[in-house]
């Protein structure tokens, strides 16, 4: 298995990506990534710097014209070729990303098959942008509206889902005719990189997609964020960078998208399917080990339900196998990094010291690897900071409500609103409690809401803009008018 490894580390490229050329950092400079199972090294990849930064945007900036004015047919062809060549190559990616974010490889496949699956709706979107004609009210002219690519396009991707964040932002991209430049998680870059290869071999022309890889993510990116040539910026993460990243953007008034974090309640109903609503928290719950913005963050159960529903769901998550991602058997991998462990270890804490109980998990377990236990609270306090915040591991805090309007008024008191959970068999109140819950999307019960032709996004502090679904290429196009006179 380690030869399986270390083979196929060896295929991924290390340098960056500027201009169709793989290429050193310009000072030299290299970086380690690891291995979060055991800490062991993976590679060494090359570590830009801001003159590398420039010089990425400038290869972007001087392919856009040409990529352009690239037929639409041709652009969905390039996106269908790369949805083939990934799903052929689904194995190795997925293994790719276990070895590098901790992810078991049956979670890593499902995110091959879903990343993949953006390229092909893209290359089928590539050739349905449109405009439209019309008469103006007085009659005397026409009114005359065509879409354009937005231009060069600054893409930074987070650690936990290095393949699909990638897809997600570059398919659509690709589709309007717009240039890249991707700047990856230091945590996962390798799959980036296999990507960029990935589209070099289906014939993406050299200079539309550039990657530079650094540990120095902000010095990098804000000179080219400052920098006029570049027109667009899109970012996957946490709130807090985002609205730096925003304020930055704001000097070239740049189109800026962001999907950032998230609290997501879920809610269970009085009148719910328990079994339903069980299989629907360990989805939202244990996808990606609970390190996704859109992980069931606070379960709020109805008090007729909550004592069932608590202990079935602690039997379940209190089953789960915690171990090396590419081990046979293992349900549950590594977190990212030890202080993310410590990080949400210290939710755990400071919840138990503030009356909660643990049903299961709540120790962080001996021996190597950033190893933590599923984990189930229950009277849990609405004041606790693991109810307040972002947990981003496996740890499922339950309190009860006891109607309908306090439900809701809990959901929404969080300044997040990326996705809610709701679970109940009285479709009146699916109509009435998805109004009245103020989040950008609604699982209705079940426990995954990401589709690639569905809109992915937030509002309130989980960011603005959509990716996914027919709204995701309009983030990458502008809309101009041409007013004709008879």
């Amino acid at each position: 298995m380690a030869d399986q490894n270390t083979t196929l580390i060896e295929t991924v490229p290390t340098q960056l990506l500027i201009g169709g050329d793989w290429v050193d950092a310009s000072g030299g400079g290299t970086f380690e990534v690891h291995n979060p199972a055991d800490d062991s090294v993976l590679t060494r990849i090359a570590d830009a710097t801001p003159a590398d930064g420039e010089r990425a945007l400038a290869a972007a900036a001087a392919a856009q014209e040409e990529w352009a004015a690239t037929e639409p047919r041709k652009r969905g062809e390039i996106l269908r070729s790369a949805f083939e060549l990934l799903t052929e190559r689904a194995d190795d990616f997925a293994r790719l990303m276990t070895l590098e974010m901790g992810k078991t490889l049956a979670e890593a496949k499902g995110e091959v098959t879903y990343g993949s699956e953006f390229f092909r709706w893209f290359s089928e979107e590539a050739v349905r942008i449109h405009g439209r004609y019309s008469m103006a009210p007085s009659g005397s002219s026409r009114l005359i509206t065509m879409k354009a690519p937005v231009g060069p396009t600054l893409m930074i991707t987070p650690w936990n889902f290095p393949l699909a964040m990638g897809t997600r932002k570059i398919g659509p991209a690709i589709a309007a005719g717009c240039t890249m430049v991707v700047k990856p998680a230091s945590e996962t870059p390798l799959t980036m990189l296999a990507l960029a290869g990935l589209l070099e071999e289906v014939g993406l022309p050299r200079g539309v997609l550039n990657i530079v890889t650094t540990t120095d993510s902000g010095g990098v990116c804000e000179p080219i964020i400052k920098d006029p040539r570049l027109r667009k910026l899109t970012f996957t993460g946490s709130t807090g960078v985002g609205k730096t990243l925003v304020a930055q953007a704001a000097d070239q008034l740049l189109r800026v998208s962001m999907e950032l974090g998230g609290n997501a309640p879920f809610l269970v109903f009085g009148d719910a399917d328990v079994d339903a609503a069980v299989e629907g928290a360990m989805l939202a719950k244990m996808r990606n080990i609970g390190e996704a913005c859109t992980s069931a963050n606070r379960f709020l159960v109805h008090e007729s339900l909550a004592e069932e529903f608590s202990t079935r769901f602690a039997e379940r998550m209190g089953a789960l196998t915690v171990g090396d991602g590419t081990g046979d058997g293992v349900d549950v991998g590594p977190l990212i990094t030890d202080k993310a462990r410590k990080g949400v270890h210290e939710l755990v804490d400071e919840a138990v010291s503030s009356g909660a109980r643990a049903l299961v998990g709540g120790a962080v377990p001996d021996g190597p690897g950033h190893f933590y236990p599923p984990t189930v609270l229950v009277d849990v306090p609405p004041t606790a900071r693991v109810f307040r915040e972002e947990i981003f591991g496996p740890v499922a805090p339950i309190s009860t409500f006891s109607d309908d309007d306090e439900a809701v008024r809990r959901a929404n008191d969080t300044e997040y609103g990326l996705v809610a959970y709701v679970f109940t068999r009285d479709h009146a109140r699916v109509l009435r409690v998805s109004e009245a819950l103020e989040f950008g999307m609604v699982g209705v019960n079940t426990g995954i809401v990401s589709n690639p032709a569905a809109p992915f996004g937030g509002v309130k502090h989980s960011g603005f803009g959509r990716e996914g679904g027919f709204e995701g290429i309009e983030e990458y196009l502008e809309t101009k008018y041409v007013g004709s006179a008879l």
